[in-house]
């Protein structure tokens, strides 16, 4: 139970309508709000919520600004926050686990503010700097310290135009030259620049560069890093045999200016190769420098999976805040009711409005804990790997599991958010539709997160492959546990929802939600490999049977594997001991709403496989879905509340905490500018006819 020290740390919110339904909760929304989040991590971003509030820079705008000032204030904005040094310094010392989750929440606070600005720090200085740590060695130290400490503007050149997600078959080239010891850094043509790259469009000065690296003698060395200086960091212009420039203008985030560049001949020394795997010597010969694999491997982890663990933090941060402004919207807008000439209900009484919104209200609450969970065993496994080079093997299995979690889990989340985000603008109909109710920006920003950082069905198929591997290996190994249910394969796929009727197990239990899911995945692991060793058979190829195995089988197993590990860390989270008796209620039905609501995505499996026969199990899910949507109506604003920041970072005009929906949005009607004042173009509308009276 927490005590009142701790839900101190969270402000009260204000009196209003709102109260209506907030009083109609069995708990304490702060409570819930310290499962969902630990106390420490809520204090970092309230702390900075409230530090950036009083920052000029830093208020929200009401109107779209043009994309050069977009970039210019997002820019500003970077600077700034280098300039407040929200970080206390002795974070640096701490342990690993503990510095790096003190960043992200930072970063996650930064995000909820303004996602441009960001994702500008996060892409040069977090991943910059990570995959500086996870391929460089001491002669690279001063450039890591000189992007730490915002020196030099950073960015990471990997994807090229013809080329994002194979990056082996990249073509940007660094030659070697023995003569004058340095590589020749050469684009062959348009297809093969690199482009994409967020800050090096006007901003960055230098270039964490992949390309193929070849010795002297012509041969071919792989893709490898470069330290590629881009521009005079003094004056922002770009240095001979660079042609660099901005992509233009895109959907959302445009305070990011995303850069394509080229390069002709272009020379830079032979110690800005990133040498910590292999290196060229003087003479121009190539040798593999690979040591310590331990801690090698769990550097590269760090530097691959850190920046899609951060964007599925902001993910569940978009997801909540667009999931809390559909529920306090509902909560608010009042339409029809029972009796013709009587008072109107709010719509959040209506079954139909709270099957649209209440599963996105749950997934906010499970992703955001799972998220957690999944961050908490990454980050304990990097520790682990920079402690110790012994237990590879071990090691080498943790890394491969984590690497499958955050690939399966990086698409659930975030096409969660982007279908929160669309459901909820149309939940909140024409107001939803307003630039201040702030979905619009959700959606436009949040977008790209489906894209970047690894494409989510190319994602997933890695999660997939994983899980085959396991399935066909002698013995299965998963020492996070997330995949030993498949030691269990055979007795799984015995049953199917007779059995568990026979056995009197109840539907609404996470015994009967469990025991799906992994039935669900073994029929679909199953499925996937017979197709496979079939196409074999045939004399198909690995890769083309692999790819034929995606639609409707190995995709589908990805995603329920992420679903899965998202339902049991959350219930892991909620049967702790520090969870209050009142809370446990309210918690099993987000659990049982989530759940039921992502096997009913899977229903035609069910059946394809033969687990359901008949109208049964379909009218069981369904209908528990249905009815906890109804047990939580008079709990959604509360939990709503546990999921909202500050007003003015939620920064939506139908989802205020005072609940005054109406004179909120009388204000932004009659103070936006120009509202009632005459238009400066008015005689060039007046129709002709009239305008020859004039």
């Amino acid at each position: 139970m927490p005590t009142e020290q701790e839900r101190n740390v969270i402000p009260d919110l204000p009196r209003g309508p709102l109260c209506t339904y907030r009083s109609k909760a069995k708990f304490n929304w702060k409570d819930f709000r310290l499962v969902l989040e630990e106390k420490e991590l809520i204090k970092i971003k309230y702390d900075i919520w409230r530090r950036l509030e009083s920052e000029p820079l830093f208020a929200p705008v009401t109107s779209t600004l043009p994309v050069d000032q977009q970039k210019e204030r997002a820019a500003r904005q970077v600077n700034r926050i280098a300039d407040l040094e929200l970080a206390p310094p002795e974070i640096y010392s701490k342990p690993y686990k503990y510095r790096v989750r003190y960043l992200m929440s930072i970063n996650e606070a930064l995000h909820a503010v303004c996602p441009s600005m960001s994702v500008k720090i996060a892409l040069g200085v977090g991943l910059f700097t990570n995959s500086l740590l996870a391929m460089g060695t001491d002669r690279h130290q001063d450039t890591y310290n000189k992007a730490w400490n915002r020196e030099i503007i950073t960015c990471l050149a990997i994807t090229e135009v013809s080329h994002g997600s194979n990056t082996k078959r990249c073509r940007t080239t660094a030659t070697y030259d023995p003569e004058t010891q340095e590589f020749i850094i050469h684009t062959p043509d348009f297809e093969a620049a690199k482009c994409w790259v967020g800050n090096l469009g006007k901003t960055a000065s230098m270039a964490l560069l992949f390309a193929i690296l070849y010795t002297a003698d012509g041969q071919n060395h792989g893709l490898q890093g470069f330290l590629v200086p881009i521009r005079d960091p003094k004056t922002l212009l770009p240095y001979p045999g660079v042609t660099v420039g901005d992509i233009g203008e895109k959907i959302g985030l445009n305070g990011i200016d995303n850069g394509f560049v080229m390069f002709n001949h272009y020379r830079i020394p032979r110690e800005n190769l990133l040498n910590r795997t292999g290196d060229v010597t003087p003479e121009g010969v190539y040798e593999s420098t690979f040591s310590e694999p331990g801690k090698i491997l769990g550097a590269v982890l760090e530097s691959f999976s850190a920046g899609r663990l951060g964007i599925m933090q902001e993910s569940s941060n978009t997801l909540s805040h667009a999931a809390v402004i559909a529920v306090r919207y509902a909560a608010l807008r009042k339409q029809f009711g029972t009796d013709r000439d009587g008072p109107e209900q709010s719509i959040i009484e209506y079954q139909l409005h709270q099957w649209r919104i209440f599963p996105y209200l749950a997934a906010a609450c499970v992703l955001k804990v799972s998220v957690f969970a999944m961050t908490e065993t990454y980050l304990e496994t990097v520790q682990k790997s920079q402690a110790e080079s012994n237990g590879f093997e071990l090691l080498t299995q943790i890394v491969s599991e984590v690497h499958a979690l955050v690939s399966s889990s990086k698409p659930l989340v975030t096409w969660t958010a982007r279908d929160a985000i669309q459901e909820s603008r149309e939940a909140c109909g024409g107001h939803g539709y307003l630039r201040s109710a702030n979905l619009g920006e959700l959606r436009n920003n949040h977008d790209p997160s489906c894209t970047y950082e690894g494409d989510n069905n190319v994602l997933g198929q890695q999660a997939s492959n994983w899980l085959v591997r396991q399935w066909k290996n002698a013995k299965v190994e998963s020492p996070v546990g997330t995949a030993s249910f498949i030691e269990r394969r055979d007795e799984i796929l015995r049953m199917n929802f007779e059995s568990f009727q026979r056995l009197g197990v109840s539907v609404e239990s996470t015994e009967f939600i469990t025991h799906c899911y992994e039935w669900l995945m073994c029929w679909l692991l199953q499925q996937s490999v017979a197709q496979m060793d079939e196409a074999s058979s045939q004399g198909i190829d690995t890769f083309t049977a692999r790819n034929n195995c995606q639609v409707y089988r190995a995709r589908d197993l990805s995603r329920a594997y992420a679903e899965y590990y998202a339902l049991r860390s959350f219930w892991s989270r909620c049967t702790r001991k520090d969870v209050s008796e009142s809370l446990r209620p309210v918690l099993f039905n987000v659990y049982l709403l989530y759940g039921a609501w992502c096997l009913d995505r899977h229903m035609s499996t069910f059946y394809t496989g033969s687990f359901a026969n008949g109208s049964a199990f379909a009218d069981a899910v369904r209908g528990m879905l249905l009815k906890v949507c109804g047990l939580l109506k008079d709990s959604a604003v509360a939990i709503a509340d546990a999921l909202a920041p500050p007003d003015w970072v939620l920064n939506s005009v139908i989802a205020k905490s005072d609940g005054r929906l109406y004179e909120n949005i009388q204000s932004v009607f009659m103070t936006n500018p120009g509202a009632m004042e005459r238009a400066a173009w008015w005689k060039d509308i007046i129709p002709t006819k009239l305008r020859s009276k004039l």
